[in-house]
């Protein structure tokens, strides 16, 4: 069994508290500050209905962990396609079949977009 290399059990210097809230490490190893590029940033877009009563969704994947930028691009997204949507488990979902929308947006922005899943 794999250990973590500084499994906290119990701390009162307040060193849990300078923890990344992504990566679980102090310092950061995630590389969350560094600056996203979009076109240097490759993000999927698939249609997902598993686990959803038949209901379509479109879902942005291979995100890069910057949740703070992309809870920001989903709001501009929901706007863009008229629809609703979430970020979850570090994907952006988009109520129903937005796939052309989402991609004509993204490589607006300079993101390089791939289909995903036919």
């Amino acid at each position: 069994m794999a250990r973590d290399s500084s499994p906290l059990v119990y701390s009162t210097d307040g060193s849990h508290q300078r923890m990344c809230s992504v990566c679980g490490h102090s310092p950061c190893t995630c590389g969350s500050a560094a600056e996203i590029m979009p076109g240097q940033t490759v993000l999927r877009v698939r249609l997902d209905k598993k686990g959803r009563g038949g209901k379509a969704v479109t879902v942005v994947f291979d995100l890069p962990p910057r949740p703070d930028y992309f809870a920001t691009l989903l709001k501009q997204l929901k706007a863009h396609c008229g629809a609703g949507g979430a970020l979850k488990d570090g994907c952006i979902e988009i109520q129903g079949d937005q796939r052309d929308k989402v991609q004509g947006y993204l490589e607006r922005l300079g993101f390089k977009v791939r289909r995903a899943g036919g």
